[in-house]
C-alpha cells in the first residue's frame, strides 16, 4: 500500500512539472495473504469469534435470553475448535487447548451467574481468555480490537475489557449510560 502511495505521489510530482500527459504504470495487485493455519482451523475459529461477538452485542442490548443463547453457542464453538489443525509446535497446541478449557469453564460460570452484573464479571474474564487464545494461535483472518472500560465495576478492580471487530467503542458494561465510554488498548493484526 505504501508503494502504491509512493508511486502515485511521484507520478503527481512528475505530472505537475511537465506539459506531457503522465504515463501511468500498472502496479500488480498484491497476492492475498495465505494463512499460516489450516482452513479448517480458521473456519472453526471464526465460528468461535462470531459467537463471542454476538454475546458481546447482547450484553449491550441486555437481553438475558440471548446472552444465554450465545454463551451456549460459544461453548459449542470452543469445544469443537479444531486445535489439532494448528500449525506450529506442540507448545502452541497445548497452550491453545488449555485456554479453550478456560473459555468453556468461564462460560459455565457465566451461565450460572444469577444476575447481569455477575454475568458481566464473568464476561470480562472470558474476554481475556479469548484475547489470549487469539494471540496464541495468531488468528489472521481479521483484525480484532481489545477495548477497555476504566469504570465498569464498583469494586477494587473497576477495569473491564472486551473484543470488537471495529475500533468504534460500544461498551457492553455500561450500555445505558456510557455506551461510547472506553478506549482501544490493543489490536491484533496478524493479517499481514
Amino acid at each position: 500500500m505504501k508503494k502504491i502511495f509512493l508511486y502515485a505521489s511521484m507520478l503527481l510530482i512528475v505530472a505537475c512539472g511537465s506539459n506531457d500527459k503522465p504515463v501511468v504504470e500498472e502496479v500488480p495487485a498484491a497476492p492475498l495473504a495465505k494463512s499460516k493455519n489450516s482452513d479448517a482451523f480458521n473456519t472453526s475459529f471464526k465460528g468461535l469469534m462470531d459467537a463471542y461477538f454476538h454475546l458481546k452485542d447482547n450484553f449491550i442490548t441486555e437481553s438475558n435470553e440471548m446472552i444465554e443463547t450465545y454463551a451456549k453457542e460459544l461453548i459449542t464453538a470452543a469445544d469443537s475448535l479444531k486445535v489439532n489443525e494448528l500449525k506450529g509446535d506442540a507448545g502452541i497446541v497445548d497452550n491453545a487447548k488449555a485456554t479453550v478449557q478456560n473459555i468453556s469453564a468461564e462460560l459455565k460460570k457465566l451461565l450460572a451467574a444469577k444476575d447481569l452484573l455477575g454475568k458481566r464479571k464473568s464476561f470480562n474474564t472470558l474476554t481475556e481468555h479469548v484475547y489470549n487464545l487469539a494471540r496464541i494461535v495468531q488468528y489472521d483472518r481479521e483484525i480484532v480490537y481489545h477495548q477497555h472500560c476504566p469504570m465498569a465495576f464498583e469494586d477494587d478492580n473497576p477495569d473491564a475489557f472486551w473484543l470488537s471487530r471495529s475500533s468504534d467503542i460500544k461498551n457492553p458494561y455500561l450500555p445505558k449510560h456510557m455506551l461510547t465510554c472506553g478506549d482501544v488498548v490493543d489490536s491484533l493484526n496478524y493479517t499481514k
